[in-house]
């Protein structure tokens, strides 16, 4: 290396203040004073077997919510039959959404928050516990709530419909975002 100060064996570079500014010669250090283009992030292109699996989710939920038990749709049966106990079907589901409003709440902070390597440290690492502890605790009741009428099938169908959620959750808009200006950071 040209031009710098001995150490270790070779000569090193020196930034000696931080308001020091290169010609553009060194992109590493001049990366941080450029003002940075808007261009909206481009969405990943999705393989066809990706493109698949996620149709045969959601297709094979609807088909269970459709069908039920084969007399009456999922939603029918949930509201009216006898066979379901109520009790464990009710802390289920409030358990589940719970787990959605957890969901929603953390990624409204994250997107807030200015620094990437800052979003998800304090925020998602401590709500990690309780959302896996609340989501296992919900399984369980809808399992126990379900079980009179699909006996060992529960697990699947509950598994089904759970895979089928988080094909569709992403996808669902909640709000506008604004864009990050990170025009002034000196890092």
């Amino acid at each position: 290396m040209s031009g710098g100060t001995p150490g270790g064996g070779g000569y090193m570079r020196l930034r000696h203040s931080q308001g020091y500014a290169s010609g553009g010669e060194d992109l590493e250090d001049d990366a941080c004073s450029r003002l940075q283009p808007f261009s909206p992030p481009s969405p990943r292109a999705r393989s066809w077997t990706e493109i698949i699996e996620n149709a045969l989710w959601i297709a094979s939920a609807l088909f269970i919510i459709y069908f039920g038990d084969r007399h009456s749709n999922l939603i029918y049966l949930l509201w009216h039959d006898d066979r379901i106990k109520r009790l464990p079907l009710y802390l289920g589901m409030v358990g589940v959404g719970l787990n959605i409003v957890i969901f929603i709440y953390t990624s409204m902070v994250a997107w807030r928050v200015r620094r990437f390597d800052e979003k998800w440290e304090s925020l998602s690492i401590s709500a990690l516990p309780i959302v896996t502890l609340l989501g296992l605790l919900s399984f369980c009741l809808l399992c126990f709530a379900l079980w009179p009428i699909w006996s060992f099938l529960t697990l699947p169908l509950l598994f089904t419909l759970f895979m089928a959620c988080m094909v569709v959750f992403p996808h669902i808009i909640i709000g506008t975002f604004r864009q990050q200006n990170d025009s002034f950071r000196i890092d």
